[in-house]
C-alpha cells in the first residue's frame, strides 16, 4: 500500500494554517488553532476517523472564529484529495449513524470526486460556548468541497447544541475512516467507470 500521508500549507490576508495528515494513522494528534470548541471537534475528529493529525492555525480571531474554522475545513479537504490519491482499492462508500446522549445523528459520504453537500442538521442555539454554532455546517461545507466528495448528514433529533455538533464530528469521521480504508477485495477503483 502507499503512503497515504499529506501536508498543506495555506496562507491568506486572514489565516495562516500548516497541516499534516496520515490517512493510516491511530488517531494520534497535535490541535491548535486558537479556536477551543473547533480544537475538540478535530480531536474527536482524529480519534474516530483513526487518523494521524496534525493542525496549527493562526487567523483573525480579533474579527471572529469563521475565517479559521472554514479555512482549517478547506485544509483538511485537500490533505484528504491528497491521500486519496486515485482512490485504487478504497472502500469508497460510508456511513454511519451515531447517539450521542440524547443526540442521533446519520452522515454518509461518498469519494465519487463530484461534491454535492445535504446538511440537515439544525442547531438549537446560535453558540456553543464562544463558538458560532453555524459553523459547523460551514467546516463540513469546505471539506466537502476540496475533498471533493458527496456528504449527507442528518440530525434525526437533539437537545444539546455541543451534542448535536459532537455527534456530527463523529459520525462524519467514522463514515470517512470506512470510505477511506482500502478494502481487499477491491482491485482498481471502485466504480464501473473506472476513475472517479
Amino acid at each position: 500500500m502507499t503512503n497515504r500521508t499529506a501536508k498543506i500549507s495555506r496562507k491568506t490576508a486572514e489565516t495562516s494554517i500548516e497541516l499534516a495528515l496520515n490517512l493510516d494513522g491511530s488517531g494520534r494528534n497535535s490541535i491548535h488553532t486558537g479556536v477551543g470548541f473547533l480544537d475538540h471537534m478535530l480531536v474527536l475528529f482524529a480519534k474516530h476517523a483513526l487518523v494521524d493529525l496534525d493542525v496549527h492555525a493562526v487567523g483573525d480571531l480579533q474579527v471572529d472564529s469563521h475565517h479559521t474554522t472554514e479555512d482549517v475545513g478547506i485544509c483538511l479537504g485537500q490533505a484528504f484529495r491528497e491521500c486519496l490519491g486515485d482512490k485504487h482499492g478504497i472502500r469508497r462508500y460510508g456511513h454511519m449513524v451515531l447517539p450521542m446522549e440524547e443526540t442521533l445523528v446519520t452522515s454518509a459520504v461518498d469519494f465519487s470526486g463530484r461534491t454535492f453537500v445535504v446538511f440537515n442538521a439544525p442547531m438549537p442555539s446560535p453558540k456553543i460556548g464562544e463558538f458560532d454554532s453555524e459553523l459547523v455546517e460551514d467546516f463540513w461545507q469546505s471539506f466537502a468541497a476540496n475533498t471533493v466528495c458527496n456528504l449527507h448528514v442528518l440530525l434525526h433529533y437533539g437537545r444539546n447544541t455541543h451534542h448535536i455538533a459532537e455527534g456530527i464530528f463523529k459520525a462524519t469521521a467514522r463514515a470517512i475512516r470506512i470510505a477511506s480504508e482500502i478494502d481487499p477485495r477491491q482491485s482498481g477503483v471502485p466504480s464501473s467507470k473506472g476513475v472517479l
